[in-house]
């Protein structure tokens, strides 16, 4: 899925925090974001391993969740929304396509990297590839409900995403040839930190 699908659930997770405690509202919804885009900055190396941990995201999420219900601060809500946000993002990138550079042809096996089972997770493809119509609407599902949240940055921010988000499925199936394109044109001597994937 794109990230931006990942951010803007990531903030829906954080909006939720205005039934319960509306003040701590702005920061929950700011630290899903970060949390829903954050596993994605791993994306020029080894993407879907370095910053994308399924089990333990998820398991750090559990003491940081008590936390927030116990000692509720912005820093302490902020830091379980985060960690919530990014166990979805790690957990939900196995429901869409393998790890190829064309996702859609189906070929890879390989969806998210779980260092607590030593393996690569296997796409189940229900989103079939980033960038996708079936994830733009997915990332449209999540922004639709934030329109209705009453605080400033939200709108543009939501707008910025699902703008980025409706680009980027426009261009995503000419990106690989692109991608092939300007790697033909690195020189040798640069080659070994290109990713994999692109070459």
């Amino acid at each position: 899925m794109m990230a931006t699908t990942h951010a803007l659930a990531g903030l829906l997770l954080g909006a939720l925090t205005l039934f319960v405690a509306p003040e701590l509202a702005p920061a929950a919804m700011l630290a899903g974001f970060a949390g829903g885009l954050f596993p994605d900055l791993d994306l020029y190396g080894k993407h879907r391993k370095t910053l994308h941990f399924p089990v333990y995201y998820s398991v750090a999420t559990v003491p940081a969740l008590v936390l927030a219900i116990l000692v509720p601060t912005a820093q302490s809500v902020g830091l379980a929304t985060f960690l919530l946000a990014a166990a979805l993002h790690s957990v939900t990138d196995i429901f869409g396509g393998g790890l190829e550079l064309r996702p859609w042809e189906g070929t890879s096996e390989r969806a998210v990297y779980s260092h607590y089972h030593g393996r690569w997770l296997r796409p189940r493809r229900w989103v079939t590839y980033d960038g996708s119509p079936t994830d733009l609407a997915l990332a449209s599902t999540f922004a639709l409900p934030l329109l209705f949240v009453e605080w400033g940055v939200i709108d543009p921010l939501v707008t910025v995403a699902l703008g980025i988000s409706g680009v980027y499925t426009i261009v995503r199936k000419h990106l690989p040839d692109v991608a092939e394109t300007l790697t033909g044109a690195i020189p040798a001597q640069v080659r070994p930190y290109v990713p994999e994937r692109y070459l």
